[in-house]
């Protein structure tokens, strides 16, 4: 017997938990009803997991020129300098919006922030809560959000695709009317009616093979976006972090970035220090520049990973400082005050996105973006270490200031339809959903990772082409699972990081293609790429 279907109606319709969804909703909690759309529990995000901490001017040794630099030139050439000033002053008010929330973050005695330094960084200037910074703001937010009443949480529910005025046929401007969302524990498709659609989606690092994702990190956001038509920029450039723990049992577990800003260095497996020859600040260089040299490193010795050593630190700071860290290396039979610990890079963070505004708003009207799966000039090239809370905080807090103003115009459109199975089946060879995960995965690992080159590249896109060939017939045959949504995202995001990086004649920041090794002018412009548009100059 088929369910009766209905339409559920929000004023704004947010889709991921994360920091930046969940900051927004709070908010924009007095612009109307706000429905927050979760694919797992509502803490499981990206911001879950990040160890590292918020970056922001806090200390009176700092300056906000310096953290503005800092973050021009790890982009390599490709922030929005306006955007970086814009993000850099307004850190230190969203630092003590969060305080207020509920916040702790790690103190000094005397009262003092226990600022970190990460790669990058000429100054101390991460705020943290231990080494489990994401949890602890995250947590916060979630408390905050469930005692108001007009914000609304569905768990266990997944985004399939964006409403749109030109996807019904309606003439005019392109306008976002609200999505459909897959009940992912009964197979239900809801259709929600809502005035405006926050994208706060999160990453894409399951593209990859070897990633320090969540399971949850399949580009959902983009891939939505893009089959609305939206602007979509910057997908060649996907950081890999440096320092992910090598080993079977530890699936996706980072070692701090705030580990080597302590003093933990780089070695090769024969014991010997390599970064002091790539780099004048040595480990703590950009992230785009030592896991290229963890990437040669190992290639060219034939090693399967680097050490890094935490001798260089005080075991009973090494405890106190990084506690979760130290728990799940003696966990898993490392002592870190006596051996050094196997590491490799690891997919980590999309610098690319759906492309925005000063405000997160896309070229869709109603439409905003904003966290990770938002492109927003901030990080250009290549993510400086800690700015991308500091960019999830702000942007949210710029989108619901937008919103309050053009919630006003937007009026709902009714009636929407509602999700059509049409003469779709229930699947009964899944295999096919999890050898294309699996393919596309390693596809782009051996093609599409730190070090490019024209024919890996081509070699990548027609396997993709195959594969995609292959999703859209199966994803029309079959009644859809959450699965085949983020199998068809992956291998959207999957194609447009490959035809960025063929479309850049150049190597910059993440992006590096030893068919074109060098930097050139020419190329200092965003890669912006759109739906039945190709790429925009």
């Amino acid at each position: 017997m088929k369910m009766k279907q209905q339409i559920i109606e929000t004023d704004i319709l947010v889709i991921g938990s994360g920091v930046a969804g969940l900051f927004f909703a709070l908010k924009a909690k007095e612009l109307g009803n706000i429905l927050v759309v979760t694919k797992r529990q509502l803490w499981e995000s990206s911001s879950y997991y990040a160890q590292g901490g918020v970056a922001s001017v806090v200390s009176k040794k700092d300056r906000f020129e310096n953290h503005i630099r800092d973050t021009i030139e790890a982009g390599a050439g490709l922030c929005k300098p306006e955007i970086v000033e814009m993000v850099v002053k307004s850190g230190p008010e969203r630092i003590q919006e969060l305080i207020k929330l509920g916040v702790h973050f790690s103190m000094r005695k005397g009262n003092e922030f226990d600022l970190a330094r990460e790669g990058g960084h000429s100054q101390r200037r991460i705020l943290h809560h231990e080494d489990r910074t994401g949890k602890e703001i995250e947590t916060v937010l979630i408390k905050n959000c469930l005692k108001q009443s007009n914000i609304k949480f569905l768990e266990w529910h997944q985004a399939v695709d964006l409403i749109t005025t030109q996807k019904l046929g309606i003439s005019g401007e392109n306008r976002v009317l609200g999505a459909y969302i897959l009940d992912i524990k009964n197979g239900e498709v809801k259709t929600i009616s809502a005035r405006a659609v926050v994208l706060s989606a999160g990453g894409a690092g399951k593209v990859y093979l070897y990633t320090s994702n969540p399971d949850v990190a399949t580009g959902d956001g983009v891939a939505m976006a893009w089959r609305a038509g939206a602007k979509i920029a910057n997908m060649e450039f996907f950081q890999f972090h440096p320092t992910c723990l090598y080993h079977p049992k530890a699936k996706s577990f980072l070692i701090s970035e705030a580990v080597r800003g302590e003093g933990a260095v780089l070695r090769r497996i024969d014991g010997k220090r390599f970064m002091p020859n790539y780099h004048p600040l040595a480990e703590l260089a950009p992230r785009d520049i030592v896991a290229r040299a963890i990437d040669q490193e190992m290639k060219k010795h034939g090693d399967d990973y680097v050490l890094l050593d935490l001798r260089t630190i005080k075991p009973r700071f090494f405890r106190r400082r990084f506690p979760y860290i130290y728990k799940k290396l003696r966990e898993l039979g490392f002592d870190p005050a006596k051996e050094p610990i196997p590491v490799v890079p690891a997919a980590h963070y999309m610098c690319g996105g759906i492309l925005t505004d000063k405000n997160g708003a896309t070229d869709i009207k109603g439409l905003y973006a904003i966290g990770e799966n938002a492109c927003t000039g901030l990080h250009g090239a290549n993510r400086l270490a800690s700015n991308s809370l500091l960019e999830a905080l702000v942007f949210a807090d710029r989108a619901s200031k937008a919103l309050a103003s053009e919630l006003g115009e937007l009026k709902r459109v009714l009636p929407i339809p509602f999700w059509d199975t049409g003469k779709a089946v229930s699947s009964d060879e899944m295999v096919v959903v999890s050898h294309n995960w699996d393919e596309i995965r390693r596809t782009m690992w051996n093609y599409v990772g730190i070090v490019r080159t024209n024919k890996r590249l081509a070699r990548a896109q027609r396997r993709l082409k195959l594969i995609q060939e292959e999703i859209q017939q199966y994803y029309w045959d079959f009644l859809i699972t959450g699965d085949l949504i983020e199998l068809r995202n992956i291998a959207l995001v999957a194609d447009l990081i490959i035809k960025c990086a063929l479309h850049r004649k150049e190597s910059r920041g993440l992006h590096y293609n030893q068919d074109h090794p060098e930097t050139k002018p020419e190329w200092q412009k965003d890669t912006i790429i759109q739906k039945d548009q190709g790429f925009i100059d």
